[in-house]
C-alpha cells in the first residue's frame, strides 16, 4: 500500500513567511535530533462542512462514544481482568500524545527553546500552530517494564531521511503480552479512546496520535497534521494501517486534513467497521 502523492503544497500554504514551501535541510535534521518541534504559520488548510453539519456530527460523535463505552463495558471489564492475570501491572495505559495544535502569536514564541521557528523567524503579530498534548487512555497491551527490557524500541534515533521509511508498528513485537496480541488483533485495546472522544480530546475520525518522540522528525509541512483533533480511525487506518510506513501514514493524514468533511468522516467510519471484521493491518 502506498501513500497518496498529494501534499499541502497544492493549497499554497506558507510554510515559511513566503509562499514557497520550506524544504527539509540538513540544519533541520540536526535540530530535529535536539527534539525541537516546528511551529508553522496558520493557514486555511483544514477541510470543513457547513456549521450545521458539523454541529450535528459532533452530537453524533458524543452519542456513539457514550453508547460505545456503555455497550463495551462488560468486554472492557473482562479484558481488564485478563490483562491483570496475564502479566503484572495495571489494566489501563495512560500516555501523553499530540493533541490539536494551539494558535499563538509570534511575539509569544520568541523565547520558546523547544520550538523551531520558520525560516526568517516569527512575525510578532503572525499566528502560528504550536504543538499541544493530551493524555490518551488505552488497555495495556505491553509489558509494564517494556522500556527497561527493550530500550531499542524507545531510542527514536534516525538518520536524516530514515524516519519516513520506518514502520510505526512492529510485527511480533516482543513488548506485547500474550493477551495484548489478541486485544490488538481485535482492536479492543482502543475502546477506551471513546472516553477521549466524549471529553473532546479526540474525534472518532482524524489522524492517529502517535508517540510525541517522533514529532521531532516531522517536516514543517507535516506539522499541519495537527490542525484538527486526533482520531480513533482515519484515512491511514483504512488504507493500510500497520502495513504503512511513517511517510505513507503522514501522506494519508495530510490528505485527510485537506479533504475533511462530515461525509468523508462517515465513509471512514463505515470502512473502519469493515476493517474490524477483516482485521487487515491489525497486529
Amino acid at each position: 500500500m502506498t501513500a497518496p502523492p498529494d501534499s499541502l503544497n497544492s493549497l499554497g500554504v506558507a510554510i515559511g513567511h513566503g509562499l514557497a514551501p520550506r524544504t527539509r535541510t540538513s540544519a533541520d535534521a540536526g535540530s530535529s535530533h535536539h527534539s525541537r518541534l516546528c511551529a508553522v504559520p496558520v493557514g486555511d488548510v483544514l477541510g470543513r462542512s457547513h456549521w450545521a453539519a458539523e454541529a450535528a456530527y459532533r452530537a453524533f460523535e458524543i452519542l456513539v462514544a457514550l453508547i460505545g463505552l456503555l455497550a463495551s463495558l462488560p468486554l472492557l471489564l473482562l479484558a481488564a481482568a485478563l490483562i491483570r492475570l496475564d502479566s503484572p501491572g495495571p489494566a489501563l495505559f495512560f500516555h501523553k500524545r499530540p493533541a490539536r495544535s494551539v494558535v499563538m502569536r509570534g511575539r509569544d514564541l520568541e523565547e520558546r527553546a523547544d520550538l523551531r521557528p520558520p525560516t526568517g523567524g516569527y512575525r510578532p503579530d503572525g499566528l502560528y500552530y504550536v504543538p499541544s498534548y493530551f493524555t490518551i487512555v488505552k488497555l495495556r497491551t505491553m509489558h509494564i517494564d517494556a522500556r527497561d527490557r527493550f530500550p531499542q524500541f524507545y531510542a527514536y534515533k534516525f538518520t536524516p531521511g530514515e524516519f519516513h521509511r520506518q514502520y510505526p508498528t512492529h510485527r511480533d513485537d516482543p513488548r506485547v503480552t500474550r493477551i495484548g496480541r489478541v486485544l490488538r488483533k481485535l482492536s479492543v485495546d482502543e475502546l477506551p479512546n471513546f472516553w477521549s472522544v466524549l471529553v473532546g480530546d479526540m474525534r472518532i475520525v482524524g489522524p492517529r496520535p502517535e508517540a510525541p518522540e517522533v514529532l521531532q522528525y516531522y517536516t514543517p509541512e507535516e506539522m499541519y497534521k495537527f490542525v484538527c483533533k486526533p482520531g480513533i480511525s482515519g484515512l491511514a487506518q483504512v488504507n493500510g494501517r500497520g502495513f504503512l510506513n511513517w511517510g505513507e501514514t503522514l501522506a494519508w493524514d495530510l490528505r485527510y486534513i485537506r479533504t475533511r468533511s462530515t461525509a468523508l468522516d462517515l465513509k471512514i467510519i463505515l470502512l473502519t467497521l469493515r476493517n474490524l471484521i477483516t482485521r487487515r493491518g491489525a497486529f
